[in-house]
């Protein structure tokens, strides 16, 4: 549980929640269409990972959500950077992104069985209330290009529903 806590105030100063970052530091259109699409290819990751190990039903149909909507809004997100001829730019944010999440998917490694389907569902949960918060915070507000943000508004309603999904999941889970 500490090192779920540890990574989602991780999370939450790494997508610029912080109080102190600056406003000059707000990402620019191209960081933020890399910032959602790591997002999403993350949790497609994870949700993948949970597909090969669990077998609690409520788990793997949460996990099949997870694959469909994020390859879905990943796609869309591919068709519009390509439409705006805009590519994606890495920084720190995404890279950061990924390395906590290829440490996470190395924790469940570990797990099986309850301990597995508990952890990923909770990490879950966590994991979208931060990209949740981060899209309506920083990502939405700091988007200049209006079909970017037409895009991470849809992402975020999507999104509002898989936290809520995996909250059902985890509480039928205890």
């Amino acid at each position: 549980m500490h090192m779920r806590l540890m990574t989602a105030v991780t999370t939450i100063c790494l997508l610029g929640l912080a109080p102190c970052a600056p406003a000059a530091e707000k990402p620019t259109d191209p960081q933020i269409a890399h910032i959602a699409y790591t997002a999403g290819s993350i949790d497609i990751e994870a949700a993948k990972q949970a597909l090969a190990k669990s077998k609690d039903k409520q788990v793997l149909s949460f996990a099949e959500d997870m694959v469909r909507d994020h390859e879905a809004v990943n796609k869309q997100a591919l068709d519009l950077a390509k439409k705006l001829k805009v590519t994606p730019e890495d920084n720190d944010t995404s890279k950061a992104l990924t390395k906590a999440a290829a440490d996470e998917r190395a924790k469940l490694a570990k797990l099986k069985g309850k301990d597995f389907d508990k952890a990923y569902v909770a990490n879950e949960v966590a994991y979208h209330k931060q990209v949740n918060g981060a899209l309506e915070t920083v990502l939405i507000p700091s988007a200049s290009n209006a079909d970017l943000k037409e895009l991470l508004q849809t992402g975020l309603k999507i999104f509002q529903g898989h936290e809520q999904h995996a909250e059902h999941v985890a509480a039928e889970l205890k």
